[in-house]
């Protein structure tokens, strides 16, 4: 789940709609013809996984907030991580090996001994997935990658702002678009652009969100609906 503290209420969004939402932002890019065709799958379908885990709000007791996607536990956590990149692979092997190399590179340098583990068991399969690709096909694997994380982010900052604003740490200096700083601008809350300009025509993507307050209880549910201009 993504989550965005609002007064004393907090929006969610469930993650695979989060990640069909990064998919749009995707087809719309001036070069992704540059990019490999099951790289938009990897992109729409990374957060699969986290289908099941979002169908209920996981509350942080000691917080007293839900859990987000970056503190939800390890113990579930890992194999609904697993999970996912079992589908992707199993429809689209280059789309699998991406995804398990973007949660793979979650964990570098950790100690916990089930990360540990699962990063070594997904690296494993990055290799028997890379076996029955082309050369080619394996040399742009680490730039279908930086593809995949910029179209996270640009979904990322949509869910984690309040419309109209950029607060969340992770992108108040803007996204790096391979070796490109792209910032984002809000015309207005409803319309976003980024300078410079990487979309080939104006769009709109939709999100549905729901509302929680702090005693846990249901408020609202609803459609976040941006336009993207050029």
């Amino acid at each position: 789940m993504i989550v965005r503290k609002q007064g004393d209420r907090f929006v969610l969004f469930r993650q695979h709609d989060h990640a069909l939402v990064s998919a749009d932002f995707a087809l719309k890019l001036k070069e992704i013809g540059r990019f490999h065709p099951s790289a938009v799958y990897a992109i729409a379908m990374h957060d699969v996984g986290w289908r099941l885990l979002d169908r209920e709000v996981l509350w942080n007791e000691e917080e007293d907030r839900p859990y987000s996607f970056m503190d939800y536990p390890l113990g579930p956590k890992l194999p609904a991580y697993k999970a996912g990149i079992d589908r992707v692979a199993a429809e689209d092997a280059y789309a699998g090996c991406l995804c398990s190399m973007h949660y793979a590179s979650f964990f570098e340098g950790v100690s916990d001994p089930a990360a540990v583990r699962f990063r070594e068991e997904e690296l494993e399969r990055q290799e028997r997935l890379k076996a029955g690709m082309k050369s080619e096909e394996r040399d742009g694997l680490n730039r279908d990658l930086r593809l995949l994380k910029f179209c996270d982010h640009l979904s990322l900052f949509v869910c984690l702002n309040e419309p109209g604003q950029n607060r969340f740490p992770w992108f108040r200096e803007g996204m790096d678009y391979f070796g490109r700083r792209l910032l984002p601008v809000w015309e207005s809350p409803r319309q976003l652009r980024f300078s410079p300009n990487p979309f080939r025509e104006p769009f709109t993507v939709t999100i549905p969100y729901r509302v929680v307050n702090a005693a846990r209880e249901p408020e609202e549910e609803g459609q976040l609906s941006i336009d993207v201009v050029c």
